[in-house]
């Protein structure tokens, strides 16, 4: 019989949430997890809480400290990047946290030998991301081949990584999401955790992009709207 438990990463941003309710969408008893890695936009878990809510789950907060090691502008006293759109890709940026999803779906899948969920799922895109090297198809397959050859679970049966939104870029994922009902004004995708969205990070300028490709509105407050967005709000009379 299909293991139909899964242990679902949830980061608050537009992607996860929508990982979130393709798994319920597809009858997966949802067991959703966040990371409190003592990160610079720690305001993310508070829209994982909500997303949670939301949808009447239990959210399991996992602690720990990257800041012991740093290395990130999410995890050290480095600036957040503001580069062009299209520069986005050219390397590797600072805002990489080394191995976080290593460490993640490490961790993720012994919550899921302790709950018996033969799946994880996890909001990664390799199409609209920043140039993450944790992000792309080959790491996820090594990933789950080592969890399964790891884990009591994964050798007495299986431990499956989903990446449902692998091949899709973010305008897709938003299309997709809004079909599935997804509250995206409960999310975040900001670097920097202050009270409103910066507008002018990678994630800020990957998530209005995202949102402009799919002629669509943002609906969470932003400090500034990059000059794309502005004149296409400006051309479809949203301002």
């Amino acid at each position: 019989m299909e293991n139909k438990k899964a242990v679902v990463l949830i980061s608050g941003g537009l992607d996860s949430p929508t990982v979130l309710a393709y798994a319920l969408k597809n009858n997966y008893i949802v067991e959703p997890v966040s990371f409190d890695y003592n990160q610079r936009h720690k305001k993310e878990l508070l829209s994982s809480k909500k997303i949670c809510d939301y949808y009447h789950l239990k959210l399991k907060i996992i602690n720990m400290d990257l800041r012991q090691i740093g290395g990130s502008a999410l995890t050290d006293n480095i600036n957040v990047p503001e580069r062009e759109l299209n520069g986005i890709k050219d390397e590797i940026p600072v805002t990489y946290v080394p191995a976080r999803n290593t460490i993640f779906l490490s961790i993720a899948s012994a919550y899921a030998e302790i709950v018996g969920a033969g799946n994880i799922f996890i909001g990664a895109n390799a199409i609209d991301y920043s140039g993450y090297p944790d992000c792309r198809p080959e790491y996820f397959n090594a990933m789950e081949k080592a969890i399964n050859l790891g884990t009591e679970l994964g050798l007495k049966n299986r431990i499956n990584i989903n990446v449902p939104l692998q091949y899709l870029t973010k305008s897709e994922i938003i299309k997709l999401g809004r079909k599935l009902g997804v509250p995206y004004k409960y999310t975040w995708s900001c670097y920097n955790g202050r009270e409103k969205a910066c507008g002018k990070c990678d994630s800020c300028l990957l998530r209005l992009k995202g949102f402009m490709d799919a002629d669509d509105f943002d609906e969470i407050e932003y400090e500034n709207y990059p000059d794309f967005y502005d004149e296409y709000l400006r051309r479809n009379h949203k301002l």
